[in-house]
């Protein structure tokens, strides 16, 4: 009698045991990241004055500046982490595509699209007004962007995925610049927010995005089994009690909550999504639950890390973070285009 055993390749921590084990160094590297976000900037601050000014807030200096500024910007850097991060993982595993991710595919340059048409045309500002445009120029792009990809073919290509992303998110990004040149003073407020920062989003902009963003979390994490299926293909997926059209769908909305919601945030912030999901995969292996288990902590860490980086490098200025991931991320993709046993999924 021949036994068929289904086997599948194994991450650099293979067994969950050591995978669970990794998933707690990733904790702490988050915690750790957190503090440093807390301590680090134009201003310095000692441990014991984090501390202090975090757990007995008071009037002085240190515990202003904890609690107007850099609590806020920590907050919002591991919020958005986790949307760029989880988006990156849904896309890659949707459309078995290791180089997808919102950037590349458009998907933020659809939502800051319509943010910007919503800022000219209808005169919205804050973000609880840029928050419905940006899901739904995220929700229209990557419809579109997967209906060109799989145009002419019957199954989804990554190639032609990439190349419609690349291409509508050069399309409607210089459609947004040439609108913010020829009205500069309605656009002002976007120059900023459109290079990626998390220093300018106060607590109650988060609260007002942070629910579509955890619903977008829960059903990005409830879709990681099915993605499972889907990698293996279509028919198979079918045949193994998988509804394709309902996880893609699912994907779809998934992705649009998670990228929109922290594009309204932020701004597109490039390569977190891409990068995050795709060293996660060669560390876990190809089981979409460990991919975003991972990916959760992991990708708040970037942007963190990221974000302390630009303040300590330009200081007593800062770097925004959008601008930090990008300088990183270019070489990254290189070397990660160029790893071709860990490119496939």
């Amino acid at each position: 009698m021949t036994t068929l055993v289904r086997t599948e390749p194994a991450g650099v921590l293979a067994g969950s045991g050591r995978r669970g084990l990794g998933l707690v160094v990733i904790l702490l590297a988050l915690a750790l990241a957190a503090l440093a976000s807390l301590r680090f900037g134009a201003n310095p601050l000692s441990l014991s004055q984090v501390w202090n000014g975090f757990w007995h807030p008071d009037e002085s200096d240190a515990s202003i500046l904890v609690w107007t500024l850099r609590v806020p910007r920590t907050v919002v850097g591991i919020v958005v982490g986790v949307a760029f991060g989880l988006s990156g993982a849904v896309i890659q595993a949707l459309t078995r595509n290791p180089l997808a991710d919102p950037g590349i595919l458009g998907v933020n340059a659809g939502a800051g699209f319509a943010v910007t048409l919503g800022v000219g045309f209808f005169g919205i500002s804050g973000i609880s007004g840029y928050v419905w445009f940006a899901f739904l120029g995220a929700a229209v792009t990557t419809v579109l962007v997967y209906v060109i990809g799989s145009a002419g073919t019957r199954s989804v290509s990554p190639a032609q995925l990439v190349l419609a992303g690349v291409a509508l998110a050069a399309v409607l990004g210089g459609i947004s610049s040439f609108l913010t040149l020829i009205d500069e003073e309605t656009f002002r407020a976007l120059r900023s927010w459109g290079v990626g920062s998390i220093a300018r989003t106060s607590l109650t902009e988060t609260w007002a995005v942070l629910a579509f963003l955890a619903v977008g979390t829960v059903l990005a994490l409830a879709l990681a089994a099915p993605l499972n299926a889907v990698a293996l293909g279509d028919d198979l997926a079918a045949s193994l009690g998988t509804n394709v059209a309902r996880t893609r769908v699912l994907a779809v909305l998934a992705v649009t909550l998670l990228a929109g919601g922290g594009t309204a945030l932020t701004g597109g912030i490039a390569f977190v999504g891409l990068m995050v999901p795709h060293i996660v995969r060669w560390i876990v292996g190809p089981d979409q639950r460990w991919i975003m288990s991972y990916t959760l902590l992991a990708a708040p860490v970037l942007v963190l890390v990221a974000d302390v980086v630009g303040r300590v490098v330009a200081r007593p200025g800062e770097i925004e973070v959008g601008i930090v991931t990008a300088v990183v991320g270019a070489p990254a993709l290189i070397a990660l285009v160029r790893r071709s046993k860990v490119s496939g999924l």
